[in-house]
């Protein structure tokens, strides 16, 4: 067996916990039926709605189907998505225990609208998104309370952070990791959480944090990347590049540039960051460098990005993505 295929059997079992911002992703998808004569919209005729996962949610479901033992800690609002989801989960056997469901907090949701004819691919033609922020300090001091006793046996920390309100710098700084990898995705504010382990963020946001544009320049790049790594003074930081693969920068080491996997065709990048990071995290709790790490989540990512919807990479896909003579 491959180093990299030993690696992905190692994910069974390993404890992570997940602090974050949990979502629900929901579809809702339509049949194109006319023009209405209302406005100039298309009128459809409602097929089906799934809710799934999405955000923090999304990382969890992805640690789950990777074979991890994922920890959630988070809140939930008091309403049907929120149900939905401490549902899906608990059919899963995921323990539940660390989210709080509050009846003063609107569990986020991102609703995509998808249209097609009978025998096309559906599109996304408007996304609707509501609930969120967590303005009640009482709900983060209890979430903290949460979350030391969930990361007192955990094999790693993964933090999801979009920017709903639960997730602070403060919260994360004061949490005794005791030496395991902790790791983040911050949205809007990634360098308010220096001094963790590894970060994943993709380009734009890169861009975003430094204020600049990279582009197709490798040796902007490779400047945002080193700065970034300096400003968090992380282990190391993974750039996901879309078709262009990642870049994983660590201090004191050559850049390691690893090309996209698979054809570079994408159905759709829904959740692929909540995959990249989820697969990154389990696999450092595993033991894995942060290369192998890195090559693992690359793979992951390019599975992901081939399925529509919000869905994880299991651990069966992402061992038969990696030949047996990896090493």
């Amino acid at each position: 067996m491959s180093r990299l295929r030993n690696l992905i059997e190692r994910f069974k079992g390993k404890r992570v916990v997940v602090f974050g911002d949990l979502v629900a992703d929901v579809f809702v998808y339509g049949e194109i039926s006319r023009i209405s004569r209302e406005a100039p919209v298309l009128v459809l005729n409602h097929k089906e709605t799934q809710i799934v996962p999405g955000g923090g949610a999304n990382a969890i479901h992805n640690l789950w189907a990777l074979g991890a033992n994922p920890l959630p800690v988070g809140v939930l609002g008091d309403d049907a998505e929120g149900q939905v989801l401490l549902q899906y989960f608990s059919g899963l056997g995921i323990d539940t225990s660390g989210i709080r469901v509050s009846k003063s907090y609107r569990t986020p949701a991102k609703m995509r609208i998808l249209a097609g004819a009978v025998h096309s691919q559906r599109q996304q033609i408007v996304r609707l998104d509501s609930g969120g922020p967590i303005q009640d300090d009482k709900i983060r001091t209890g979430i903290e309370r949460k979350l030391r006793s969930a990361a007192r046996n955990a094999h790693a920390l993964l933090v999801s952070d979009y920017g709903y309100g639960l997730v602070t710098p403060q919260i994360v700084s004061r949490i005794p990791l005791k030496g395991i990898p902790a790791t983040i995705d911050s949205r809007f504010a990634l360098q308010s959480f220096p001094r963790m382990t590894a970060a994943t963020p993709n380009e734009p946001e890169v861009e975003a944090a430094l204020g600049i544009s990279i582009g197709n320049d490798a040796g902007k790049l490779e400047s945002a990347g080193r700065t970034l790594l300096r400003n968090l003074k992380h282990e190391a930081l993974l750039i996901t590049r879309g078709k262009e693969g990642m870049a994983l920068f660590e201090p004191g080491r050559k850049t390691v540039h690893i090309p996209v996997h698979g054809t570079g065709e994408i159905a759709d990048v829904t959740g692929a960051g909540d995959t990249v990071i989820a697969t990154f995290t389990v696999a450092l709790a595993a033991g894995g460098s942060f290369h192998d790490a890195a090559r693992l989540a690359n793979c992951a990512g390019g599975i992901v990005v081939m399925k529509h919807g919000t869905r994880p990479v299991t651990h069966e896909e992402l061992t038969q993505a990696v030949p047996e003579d990896a090493s």
